[in-house]
């Protein structure tokens, strides 16, 4: 047992603390950290005391309403914080490793429209396999959270991620049959008369109509448009036949199938330099839930392709 009067370099470092440190220093506030935690402000302001005398000085200078982090404070979590994130990382695939359980995270509106149909196949196939889906456009943080496998779109191009392509995309143009109808569609450069339906998944009518219709510049900026931060919005918009669409196919099987949408002019459609890509960190060895669900992921899509979106790919 250590002396009381030991320098605090003899005793071992308050591992516990770091938690509770890192948790008071995101939030600047030990009620906010303690309720990140599940434990009292006192509990949190022991831990930072017992940290801070381990340290031999302050790590927050204390206010009525706010604790402010000292320089130093910042300068040493910018450090340990890898390490942390590291340690934690490989605890969680030690004690997960034979889990039956896979976390995969992906935009909303993929979720809903391409994989959700499709989900109920992969849990026919792996019945004790416990899935954990995040539909969200934030880009999952491998190192930070809870996920496995991530669906993104972009241009498959990273040194820290494994990045396999389920579908190359291209901005196609889709709108309901009345729309084409009422508004007399023959040619594409009918669209200025139309309202144009903006996503910020595929932000490229200006290159679309500057390519395909021959409108630049004021022609362009003067068409009417509707603008919408999910896609699966401005695919209900279309189907009510409010708009033109421009997105990818993979979000629009379902109208396609059903005839609420119909695709115009396929030979104007506009390549990108991106596709929707499995992903997961390069150097992670993927628990056996995590692989059984890349490997069906991968087939599906593949399957997919060869079959052409039943006839609309």
């Amino acid at each position: 047992m250590n002396h009381p009067l030991d320098p605090p370099s003899a005793q071992p470092l308050p591992l516990k603390s770091l938690q509770v440190f890192g948790a008071a220093l995101r939030h600047k506030s030990f009620s906010l950290a303690a309720q990140e935690l599940h434990v009292t402000p006192g509990a949190v302001s022991q831990q930072i005391q017992k940290l801070e005398d381990w340290l031999g000085q302050s790590l927050f200078v204390r206010g009525v309403r706010q604790i402010e982090p000292t320089p130093q404070a910042q300068a040493y979590w910018a450090s340990i914080a890898p390490a942390l994130a590291s340690i934690q990382q490989a605890s969680d695939q030690l004690r997960l490793a034979q889990a039956q359980e896979v976390w995969l995270s992906m935009p909303p509106t993929l979720a809903a429209r391409w994989f959700a149909p499709r989900m109920a196949g992969f849990l026919q196939q792996w019945p004790g396999v416990s899935l954990h889906l995040s539909a969200t456009t934030a880009l999952a943080d491998f190192e930070r959270e809870r996920v496995d496998l991530a669906i993104r779109n972009f241009d498959g191009q990273s040194k820290d991620l494994q990045a396999d392509l389920l579908r190359a995309d291209e901005a196609r143009l889709y709108c309901a049959p009345d729309y084409a109808r009422r508004m007399a569609l023959q040619s594409p450069a009918d669209v200025q008369r139309c309202t144009l339906l903006h996503t910020t998944q595929h932000p490229y009518w200006a290159d679309w109509l500057a390519r395909f219709a021959g409108l630049k510049g004021a022609q362009a900026a003067q068409i009417q448009g509707m603008h919408f931060d999910q896609s699966m919005l401005a695919v209900e918009t279309a189907r009510h036949a409010q708009g033109l669409l421009l997105c990818s196919v993979i979000l629009v099987e379902a109208e396609l199938e059903s005839g609420a949408l119909q695709e115009l002019w396929p030979q104007c459609r506009l390549p990108l330099n991106k596709g929707y890509y499995l992903v997961h960190p390069r150097q992670t060895v993927l628990r056996p839930a995590a692989a059984a669900l890349k490997q069906w992921l991968l087939e599906t899509a593949q399957q997919q392709r060869a079959a052409g979106l039943a006839n609309h790919g």
